[in-house]
């Protein structure tokens, strides 16, 4: 019997190409993400594969505890069992602390972490009851790193984090694995849905425009590579993995933290004093 992955996130960017790389891999997945059609469109690209992997997809925002709870019944129904959960879906945030407002900040943590639990907590009874189990969260080179003026997404990061490695104490001697995934800018869709504040309007464009040009470089890790960092976790039950260029971020913030911090300010700051 095929072993299944759920995957949140799933319609675009790095969850996409982690379905297509597990379905390659020979897993039957379940796929859940905001958008019906975009998610039709993968399931379709799976299809078009060749293979015979189970593809079920379901509408779910997982900042709703509720969507998801349904989303882990139809999954288990449809399936049976699930062996790995990646917890992917996610939104990216930047701009001056101060011009975020509690709507920003409550949109990023719900997404970003509070989504993660939603799953986890949903999930956890059937790997509990199973004593087997794989648990990947997507955090960033953020949630090890302290960024000025991504103050709200380093928030929601350095909490997945902790979740991550405070699970992974708890869990593994029950059997189940947990894994955090660390990458760096990715160059991906991920603009499309981000949240930029600034000064004014032109501060805030001017972000936008910035960190396009940064995920447009050809260095830039794409999707397919944190996929990869995925598989790699899973198969050897990695507890942590940096992809990339993150690695030269985490040791570089080691070494020289203060410095780091400056780069990072005068990199970011535009029209901030």
């Amino acid at each position: 019997m095929a072993p299944t992955i759920l995957i949140t996130g799933a319609s675009q960017g790095i969850g996409k190409q982690t379905a297509l790389l597990f379905a390659r891999k020979g897993y039957n997945l379940a796929l859940a993400a905001r958008s019906d059609e975009n998610l039709q469109t993968v399931a379709q690209e799976i299809k078009n594969l060749g293979r015979d992997n189970d593809v079920l997809t379901v509408v779910c925002d997982v900042r709703d505890s509720e969507q998801v709870k349904t989303l882990v019944e139809k999954a288990l129904q449809h399936f049976g069992n699930i062996d790995v959960l990646v917890n992917n879906a996610g939104i990216f945030a930047t701009g001056t602390v101060e011009n975020f407002s509690l709507d920003d900040w409550h949109t990023v943590i719900d997404t970003n972490l509070w989504g993660y639990i939603h799953t986890i907590n949903a999930l956890l009874p059937h790997f509990l009851e199973r004593e087997t189990g794989t648990i990947v969260n997507i955090s960033s080179i953020g949630g090890k790193v302290p960024t000025p003026y991504l103050a709200a997404y380093c928030t929601s990061k350095f909490a997945v984090t902790g979740l991550t490695e405070a699970l992974q104490a708890e869990l593994k001697p029950k059997g189940i694995q947990v894994c955090g995934i660390y990458p760096n800018v990715i160059a991906s869709s991920f603009l499309e849905r981000a949240i930029f504040r600034g000064k004014d309007e032109e501060d805030a464009r001017k972000r936008r425009e910035q960190l396009g040009q940064v995920t447009n470089a050809p260095v830039i890790e794409k999707p397919k590579d944190v996929a990869e960092a995925i598989w790699d976790a899973v198969s050897n039950q990695k507890s942590e993995v940096m992809v990339g260029s993150a690695n030269f971020s985490q040791t570089m913030y080691r070494l020289f933290p203060a410095l780091m911090q400056w780069v990072s300010r005068q990199a970011l700051k535009n029209k901030d004093k």
